[in-house]
């Protein structure tokens, strides 16, 4: 029997966006090769009415739709049931893309690559009805201080975080461990051919071949611009080194 992959449940009322960009470079190798897997369902097929209607107006007055509790509540119990019999509480989190969750971080992608796999709604209109995020006990997760049309690009993105950190999904292990966040910095400048550009020459110290003063070279760059770019993430760093 195959080893399970991790899995990406999706539920959409646009299942005909995915895989998107996933389906295509080292991602979407990878879904060939079943490093990893995706199970799209559509929210609107769990309606119970003639017209599929999936929203309605806000208690209490005010813009908008949102999606109701009984459609999507009926989406996700019909989901989760299909994963496999052996997953225990916490191994498949039940996640909603939404502005006020937590932030998704290289942490966050780390701890959720470890698990069986992953549930993410994608909601439209103004939200979702609060009675489903509180009975199914799902958590938010946000990308940012921002709004978008909808939860599928956020999805699509958190997606992506996750799988190019599966075993098999980027050839060296390595350009993992060097990349911004994995350190608590921000990545070091980069550089190739041609050596001289528009009057702009390759650092001498990364043509040297001296690998000490090279490694030393790019963490005094990487510190350098964390400081500047992202305090918040240097005071994270230094207390770490504390």
């Amino acid at each position: 029997m195959a080893e399970p992959v991790w899995t990406a449940q999706i539920l959409t009322l646009f299942p005909e966006m995915f895989p998107g960009p996933l389906g295509v470079s080292l991602a979407g190798k990878a879904l060939d090769k079943g490093l990893w897997a995706m199970d799209v369902a559509q929210i609107r097929d769990y309606a119970t009415d003639k017209h599929r209607n999936v929203d309605d107006t806000p208690s209490g007055g005010g813009p908008g739709m949102v999606m109701r509790a009984d459609v999507l509540g009926a989406a996700i119990d019909d989901v989760v049931a299909q994963q496999p019999d052996d997953v225990e509480d916490g191994e498949w989190p039940l996640v909603y893309l939404s502005p006020r969750g937590q932030s998704l971080d290289q942490e966050l992608v780390r701890e959720l690559a470890s698990k069986k796999g992953i549930t993410l709604i994608c909601g439209r209109f103004e939200g979702v009805d609060e009675r489903v995020l509180d009975a199914r006990n799902v958590t938010e997760i946000s990308l940012g201080d921002f709004v978008l049309s909808g939860g599928e690009v956020a999805a699509m993105a958190l997606m992506d975080a996750v799988v190019r950190t599966i075993p098999g999904v980027i050839g060296a292990a390595e350009t993992l461990a060097e990349e911004s966040f994995e350190s608590g910095l921000l990545e070091y400048p980069h550089y190739t051919r041609p050596k001289v550009w528009e009057g702009r020459d390759i650092p001498d110290v990364l043509q040297s071949g001296h690998h000490g003063k090279i490694k030393a070279w790019r963490l005094e760059q990487s510190e350098t611009l964390t400081k500047e770019r992202r305090p918040d993430l240097w005071e994270k760093y230094i207390s770490a080194r504390k």
